[in-house]
């Protein structure tokens, strides 16, 4: 047979077609979108998250990233209450790093309980939190702190409970308040978190979205919220500076010396430095206002519990509106511990709380669970079983 002329150009533009065709065929097909987890509050319970995230696929029993290109996010409160507080954020930083290196992903977000480790509220911290931060050198840390603390009030005119003090400082209190600054290891990791993040059709938010914050955007949210992080952190190097404050100070405090500061305002008989001393009661009046900040406020994202108090009346046009207004179906919060133990889907699917009780030494009927969105739907999973959503 004579082949025809042209056959092998023919072949090549045939071969060219074919995969055109093949490229628009892939193209029209919808993309699978990869799966995504949701752990809620997990307050120190290593044990507990690490169990269920073997359940899920995302992590074997050596706790490596196994879950390839899926996505988890915990939505906030790992720290506080439970035993394994630090161990839990040097797990999530080397997780992150693992499931990026399998091209997958993991992202954690700021609770109102990181929020307030880093400003410094300390209420639900338990010994173990401190020990876990105490090293050979942290009773010699101790003793220069109080010293330099004593000197400080003594030239105030302020008498110091030696044992009072030790006992409020109890070994590794320094340097766990050193590793949650703005330059601490912990720290400077926290200030990266967001507030609220949007992964494919979902949202993420540790509290919730009032309706007084209804109108910004996740960025907004974020943004106005590392904005407050600064300006803590500013005043406070502004009153350690000035020698007004010690980094290990509490928020209590904190409080307590910018108050002291307004009401002793300008000191008399210094006219030269009004300005300066003027703008220095503004600064302290300002910090007194962290009340209405939304890091702190009742409102905002890190501890609005709507989703969990509102009746279907109150929450679906809201809800609505904001997976309108943000284009996505749904949003995932924690925060609030459901009763029964359980997750829940609220306002026609549109809202899922998934703060379960994981640390049942403090929540009882309690236990671990994520939220697993994938292509074949939503589903809550335990350890011992898998409810579907509709």
């Amino acid at each position: 047979m004579v082949p025809m002329r042209g056959g092998r150009q023919g072949g090549r533009h045939g071969l060219w077609v074919a995969l055109l065709l093949i490229a628009a065929v892939a193209q029209a097909q919808p993309q699978s979108q990869p799966r995504i987890v949701a752990v809620g509050d997990v307050h120190g319970d290593l044990d507990s998250f690490t169990g269920i995230l073997q359940k899920t696929g995302l992590i074997d029993a050596s706790r490596r990233w196994t879950g390839r290109n899926a996505i988890l996010v915990q939505t906030g409160d790992f720290l506080d209450r439970g035993p394994k507080s630090r161990e839990e954020m040097d797990f999530l930083m080397a997780l992150q790093k693992e499931a990026q290196r399998s091209g997958g992903a993991v992202h954690v977000l700021l609770g109102n309980h990181e929020a307030m480790n880093i400003f410094g509220d300390l209420r639900y911290l338990i010994p173990a939190d401190y020990a876990a931060f105490a090293d050979p050198r942290s009773e010699e840390r101790r003793r220069r702190a109080f010293q330099e603390f004593s000197r400080q009030q003594a030239s105030r005119g302020r008498a110091v409970n030696e044992a009072e003090w030790f006992a409020a400082h109890p070994p590794g209190f320094l340097e766990h308040r050193e590793a949650f600054g703005p330059r601490g290891v912990y720290g400077r990791w926290l200030r990266s978190l967001p507030s609220v993040l949007i992964v494919g059709d979902s949202a993420f938010v540790h509290g919730g979205v009032s309706p007084a914050l209804q109108a910004l955007t996740p960025d907004q949210i974020n943004d106005g919220v590392k904005s407050e992080i600064r300006a803590f952190d500013s005043f406070k190097q502004y009153l350690i500076e000035r020698r007004l404050a010690f980094p290990f100070y509490t928020l209590l405090e904190l409080i307590g010396v910018a108050k002291a500061e307004t009401e002793a305002g300008r000191a008399e008989g210094a006219p030269e430095s009004a300005e300066q001393d003027s703008q220095h009661v503004r600064l302290a009046q300002a910090f007194l206002r962290l009340g209405e900040w939304r890091s702190l406020h009742p409102d905002g994202p890190l501890w609005f519990r709507g989703y969990a108090r509102w009746t279907d009346e109150e929450g679906a046009p809201r809800l609505a509106a904001l997976t309108e207004s943000w284009n996505v179906k749904r949003v995932i919060v924690g925060h609030t511990v459901q009763p029964n133990g359980e997750i829940v889907g609220r306002f026609d699917g549109k809202a899922f709380l998934i703060d379960t009780g994981m640390l049942k030494e403090h929540y009882a009927g309690g236990q671990a669970s994520a939220l697993e969105i994938s292509a074949t739907g939503i589903r809550a999973i335990y350890m011992d079983r898998q409810i579907e959503f509709n």
